[in-house]
């Protein structure tokens, strides 16, 4: 697949056919989310939701993110709360059309580790770290991680990272469910972009509409239904179930 390359300040971002490609790089600051960044990523969201492809979120020199940037928090009062600035983003990214994937090598703490929550899957390598230390900030993780890392790994062990401290490492965000594997870090793109390749194969409108489905708030026959009747009209269906039954005939 031929690529191109975004000019962006805070991010590396690559574009592909049937995927985004970006880079978290800020090195000076561990890759720290900055207003700079929260804004680059911003106008990402919007490339893909204009022409919705697959996302693969990963951050530069073997760090995700180190955090929010703590010198711009400090500045930052009630009013810039309110405004949710790392929330909104976050929420964003979440409600993307296609799935998206963190690929986690590392230190993941504060705003870093809730960016990665945002996403719908994280692969991680062998470094990788989770973590929320907002309270010994005299803050606490307020964009998502009270309620999107109970929906991950259950309220015990959310709790434990977010009132206890505790920071998961690879194997405990493996044990918890967090991360779909742990790959060696010379590995990591290579097996990111490998499970990235499986998606891309599946149809993208039955993608789309499971993730739609999937994140509607509770118990939804209605829209499993609607959606499934979408699905049954397509073209698509067609194709890929006579391509299933005549393999099936060889």
């Amino acid at each position: 697949m031929s690529g191109g390359y975004g000019t962006y300040e805070t991010l590396l971002v690559e574009e592909r056919g049937d995927r985004v490609v970006v880079t978290l790089h800020r090195p000076e600051a561990r890759n720290a989310i900055s207003a700079g960044m929260i804004a680059e990523l911003h106008e990402v969201c919007a490339l893909l939701e204009r022409d919705p492809r697959l996302l693969l979120l990963t951050g530069h020199g073997g760090v995700f993110a180190g955090g929010a940037d703590i010198a711009e928090l400090r500045r930052r009062g009630r009013e810039e709360a309110l405004q949710g600035i790392n929330s909104r983003l976050f929420e964003r990214v979440r409600r993307l059309p296609m799935p998206t994937l963190a690929a986690v090598d590392g230190w993941a703490l504060g705003g870093g580790a809730e960016l990665s929550y945002a996403c719908d899957l994280r692969i991680a390598g062998p470094d990788a770290v989770f973590g929320n230390p907002e309270p010994g900030l005299g803050i606490l993780a307020a964009a998502g991680a009270c309620w999107r890392l109970p929906q991950l790994v259950g309220e015990s062990v959310a709790k434990q990272v977010l009132l206890a401290g505790r920071n998961l490492d690879a194997p405990a965000a493996l044990a918890a469910g967090l991360v779909i594997d742990v790959v060696p870090a010379e590995k990591l793109l290579d097996e990111a972009h490998a499970l990235l390749d499986r998606m891309a194969r599946l149809s993208p409108t039955a993608l789309r509409l499971t993730k739609l489905v999937v994140d509607s708030p509770g118990a939804h026959p209605v829209a499993d239904d609607l959606a499934q009747a979408v699905l049954f009209e397509g073209q698509d269906k067609e194709e890929r179930m006579t391509r299933f039954l005549e393999r099936n005939r060889a």
